[in-house]
C-alpha cells in the first residue's frame, strides 16, 4: 500500500504551518466543521513513519497494540520496523523466485504483520528501533531505491544460476540500514527471543480477517484483492457496501479498533484541517455554459469553489457502483493504511470516524482526524479486524 505517503505527509504539514493550525479548531466560524468525539477506545499514541512507505506496518502495530490493551494484557510499544526488516527478505525472495514479475518495493497489507508475527514472533520498539544509518527518523528513499537495484541486478542471472550467496547481500544492505534483529534481547529483566516474546503477547495472529467490498467478486467469499502491493497474495472477505461499513460501526461498539487501508489522494483528504470528505460537487454535473464558465477558472480558483472545506459541504452517494468504478478505472488504489479507533460526529450530527494516523502530531488534532462515513464507503481498499468484532450474521454468512 502506499506509495504516495512520504510527499503527501510533507505537504500535509507544510500546509499546517503555513495556514496556522489552531484557527479552525479554536475560532471556527458557524458553518466550519466541528466535531465532538463520542466513542475513543484505547490506542497507543501516534508515531512517526516519517519519510518511509511503512503505513501497513504502523497502522497494523498499532491495532495488535489496541488488542492487547483490550485483552488486559497492558500497554505496549511494539517495533514497527522490526516487521518490515523482516517482510523485506521475504518479498525479495518471493521477487526472485517469481523472476521480477511480482512487487517489490516498500508497502504492504495488513496481513503482512499477521504473517511477519506467526513467522517470526515480534520485539518491542527498545530492542529493534531500526535507526542503524545516521538518522533520528525514517529515511528509507536511498535504502529502497539501493535494494531494489540489487534485486535487478539477481534478476538477470548473468551466472545462469543463482548463486548462494544471493539472499545474504540482499540481507547484508537491509542489516547495514536498519540493524540486524537480535535473536535475544532483554525486557523487562526477563529474556526473550522474538518467538517467545509474541507468545507471552499471548494474541492469535489466525483471529484477524480482512474485508472489503467490491461488485467484481461474489459477495460473502474470500479473493486476493488484486492491488500491486498484496505481493503475498492475501485474500479478503467480500461484503456487501452497508454491511462492510456495520461491521465497522459493530466493531467499534464492541471495543474493537479497525486498521483500515485506502486512498487519500482525494481533493476532500484535509490533513491539515484534520478531515476527509467527498464532496458532492462534480465539474461533469454541472450543466453547458457552468461547465464553460468553470474550464476558464485557475486550479486555485476551482478547488475554492469546489473544495471549500472551510465550511460543510454536501457529501457525495456512495453506491457500490460509484465505488467499483473508482477502483476499476485506477483511482483507488492501495495508498495509506491508518488506526480507526473511535468515532464522533460533526454539529449535524453526521457521523465521522476518529482515524490515528503515523505521521507524527503535527495537524490540528494531534496526529488525529476524522473520517465522514462516505469518504470510508467511497475510498476503503480494505481493513482488518477481530474476527469476534464482526456482527453474528456475518459471520455465519461468512463461515467464521
Amino acid at each position: 500500500m502506499y506509495r504516495k505517503i512520504t510527499f503527501v505527509a510533507m505537504v500535509a504539514a507544510a500546509l499546517v504551518l503555513n495556514t496556522g493550525q489552531t484557527t479552525a479548531q479554536n475560532t471556527p466560524t458557524d458553518s466550519s466543521y466541528r466535531f465532538t468525539l463520542v466513542k475513543e477506545l484505547p490506542h497507543t499514541s501516534p508515531k512517526d513513519q516519517y519519510r518511509s512507505s511503512t503505513c501497513w506496518s504502523f497502522s497494523t502495530v498499532s491495532m495488535l497494540e489496541s488488542e492487547l490493551l483490550r485483552t488486559g494484557k497492558g500497554e505496549f510499544d511494539l517495533s514497527d520496523m522490526f516487521v518490515v526488516r523482516k517482510q523485506y527478505a521475504d518479498k525479495a525472495a518471493n521477487y526472485i523466485r517469481y523472476q521480477g514479475t511480482s512487487n517489490f518495493g516498500p508497502g504492504g497489507a495488513c496481513h503482512d504483520v499477521l504473517n511477519n508475527w506467526k513467522q517470526y514472533g515480534m520485539v518491542p520498539e527498545e530492542a529493534f528501533q531500526g535507526l542503524n544509518y545516521g538518522e533520528k527518523k525514517h529515511v528509507h528513499s536511498e535504502m529502497d531505491e539501493a535494494m531494489k537495484a540489487y534485486l535487478e541486478a539477481v534478476n538477470k542471472n548473468p551466472n545462469r544460476k543463482l548463486s548462494t550467496a544471493w539472499l545474504s547481500g540482499f540481507n547484508g544492505i537491509a542489516d547495514a540500514y536498519l540493524g540486524k534483529p537480535a535473536e535475544k534481547f532483554t525486557y523487562k529483566g526477563k529474556e526473550y527471543t522474538p518467538k517467545t516474546f509474541a507468545d507471552m503477547l499471548a494474541l492469535n495472529p489466525d483471529d484477524y480477517i480482512e474485508i472489503s467490498s467490491f461488485t467484481h467478486h461474489p459477495y460473502f467469499t474470500a479473493f486476493t484483492l488484486e492491488v500491486p502491493d498484496n505481493w503475498a497474495q492475501g485474500k479478503v472477505y467480500n461484503l456487501p457496501l452497508d454491511d462492510m461499513i456495520r461491521v465497522i460501526d459493530h466493531a467499534l461498539d464492541q471495543g474493537f479498533t479497525v486498521a483500515w487501508a485506502s486512498d487519500i489522494s482525494e481533493k476532500g483528504f484535509a490533513w491539515n484541517k484534520g478531515f476527509a470528505v467527498v464532496p458532492e460537487t462534480e465539474v461533469t454535473e454541472m450543466a453547458g455554459s457552468e461547465k464553460a464558465k468553470w474550464e476558464k477558472l485557475t486550479e486555485k480558483e476551482r478547488l475554492s469553489q469546489i473544495y471549500n472545506l472551510d465550511k460543510i459541504v454536501p457529501e457525495r452517494n456512495i453506491t457500490p457502483e460509484v465505488r467499483q468504478a473508482e477502483f476499476d478505472n485506477m483511482k483507488t488504489t492501495d495508498d495509506h493504511g491508518m488506526h480507526i479507533v473511535g468515532y464522533g460526529t460533526d454539529q449535524t450530527g453526521k457521523r465521522f470516524y476518529y482515524v490515528k494516523n503515523s505521521w507524527g502530531t503535527d495537524n490540528v488534532y494531534g496526529g488525529y482526524f476524522y473520517v465522514s462515513v462516505p469518504f470510508v464507503k467511497f475510498k476503503t481498499t480494505c481493513f482488518m479486524v477481530n474476527r469476534n468484532a464482526l456482527p453474528s450474521d456475518l459471520k455465519k454468512k461468512l463461515g467464521l
